[in-house]
């Protein structure tokens, strides 16, 4: 903390009036299937990021980011997204947010403080937004309930950035809670904690600096028509958490999406069969029974990789050792450790959730992956955390 009071002082000339902070995040299964109303498991970790804020005298902003060492400025008069601007556009967003909202502004300096950067993909930039929502709320004195935070938000992403609002994303951020995962419902806008608690085991996020590619525009997937598609193929279920899920027969699955493509019907089929991962994980989590729910993580994994065509040979080399720790890598019934890519794009992180005993070995393979891919991995052994707060 006196790290960012510091920066703020030195940046700025005058110690920050408030400091809000918010955790990163991964999702464990579920995170590309928003679109079609389903359902996505998060977690919250322990890589925060701050916000220092402080008043100004005239109507302008200035934002540095510490550890970029780089510095922005805007106004109130001229608040626009500019490309250059990067992760400045964040905090504009949401002062925009704020300002659309019919909330009257002020002239405020910015210091961004995170040791894990935006690119990671690990949730930074969402947790850069509520964190200065929160500071922003706080010094201008602004009553404003969670709901319209939430709002405040929504017309970030969607008026100032052009870009849709993932509620798993802002619900992580903002209500998780230390041991628990965060389960968010698309189809209500909702969400449930849900208590986790590893025994002997750690989660380590992996980013393995993987150059993103696009190899297929995932928008082409989220069509109106295919969300309809999907509808015709929920079936309600009184005993399934959330009151439906998919249809299973395979003969109504095939002359529904009868209609699409193979690429599409493949991936459509693998939006479904996510959900299901999504319930058997949740399931198992309730029931302590870790190595039903390393089954569907697995299985997430595999069909992200198989069917929807968003892994690479560098993620599945990190999973396949994964595997092999496990006395019986062979034993798919039964793993011990588990694994799935996760992170912005199409690839470059990945998840893992491994023994204690097993994590100076899972550092040697990646010491090995960068002796054969020439990527130079960095890991984070993280615990789940505590949603925004003031500091």
């Amino acid at each position: 903390m006196d790290e960012i009071i510091s920066a703020h002082e030195a940046e700025y000339g005058v110690k920050p009036e408030c400091i809000a902070s918010a955790p990163g995040r991964f999702h464990l299964v579920g995170e590309h299937t928003w679109f079609f109303k389903d359902k996505t498991l998060s977690m919250a970790v322990n890589i925060p990021v701050y916000v220092a804020v402080s008043s100004r005298s005239d109507s302008n902003f200035r934002f540095e980011f510490a550890q970029l060492k780089e510095r922005k400025r805007s106004a109130i008069s001229t608040l626009k997204f500019k490309k250059e601007d990067k992760w400045a556009n964040a905090v504009k967003a949401v002062l925009y947010g704020f300002s659309a909202g019919g909330f009257t502004l002020k002239g405020m300096n910015f210091t961004i403080w995170s040791e894990t950067l935006p690119s990671a993909g690990f949730g930074i930039t969402t947790a850069v937004k509520v964190a200065s929502a929160w500071a922003i709320r706080e010094l201008c004195g602004f009553r404003c309930t969670q709901e319209q935070m939430l709002q405040i938000l929504d017309r970030a992403n969607k008026l100032f950035l052009g870009t849709d609002t993932h509620r798993a994303d802002s619900y992580a951020a903002i209500y998780s809670k230390e041991n628990s995962l965060l389960l968010t419902d698309y189809s209500l806008n909702t969400f449930d904690i849900i208590p986790f608690k590893l025994k002997n085991r750690a989660v380590i996020l992996t980013d393995a600096r993987v150059p993103r590619i696009v190899t297929w525009n995932e928008e082409s997937l989220q069509q109106p028509e295919n969300v309809l598609l999907l509808g015709e193929l929920k079936e309600r279920k009184a005993n399934v958490y959330g009151g439906w899920q998919y249809e299973e027969n395979h003969a109504e699955v095939n002359e529904v999406l009868s209609v699409v493509s193979e690429d599409t019907k493949r991936r459509l089929i693998c939006i479904m069969q996510e959900h299901k991962n999504v319930l058997d994980a949740v399931t198992a989590i309730n029931k302590a029974d870790f190595a039903s729910f390393a089954r569907a993580v697995n299985r997430s994994h595999e069909i992200m990789r198989d069917m929807y065509d968003i892994s690479c040979p560098e993620i599945d080399w990190i999973l396949k050792r994964v595997q092999e720790l496990d006395e019986n890598p062979d034993d798919y019934r039964n793993p011990v450790n588990c694994g799935r890519i996760t992170g912005k794009g199409f690839g470059r992180c990945v998840y893992t959730i491994i023994r204690d005993c097993d994590i100076e070995k899972y550092r040697a393979k990646l010491a090995e992956y960068e002796r054969i891919f020439g990527f130079k991995p960095e890991c984070h052994i993280v615990k789940p955390a505590k949603g925004v707060r003031l500091i």
